[in-house]
C-alpha cells in the first residue's frame, strides 16, 4: 500500500531519522501536519479497501467490525 509508505517517510520526516531529509524550512508543526494527513489516506485506503472486499468477495463487513468491537472491549480499548 503506497500510502503507508508515505506514512512512514512523513514519520520519519518528524523524528528525524537519519537519512531522511525534511523539506526546507519545515517546522515540527508542519511535520506533525504532514503525519496527519498521510494518517488520513492511509484510513481512507484501508477503508476502501474494505468495502471492495465486500462488494468482490461477499464479505460481511458487519460481522468483521463487531469482531473487531469485541476485540477492542476484552483489550479494554472500549468500555
Amino acid at each position: 500500500m503506497e500510502e503507508a509508505g508515505e506514512l512512514g517517510a512523513a514519520i520519519s520526516r518528524l523524528k528525524r531519522l537519519p537519512g531522511i531529509q525534511p523539506r526546507a524550512g519545515a517546522t515540527e508543526a508542519d511535520l506533525v501536519l504532514d503525519v496527519a494527513r498521510e494518517l488520513l489516506d492511509v484510513a481512507q485506503t484501508a477503508i476502501t479497501m474494505m468495502f471492495v472486499l465486500e462488494e468482490q468477495y461477499n464479505l460481511d463487513i458487519e460481522s468483521v467490525l463487531a469482531e473487531h468491537l469485541d476485540k477492542l472491549r476484552r483489550k479494554g480499548y472500549l468500555v
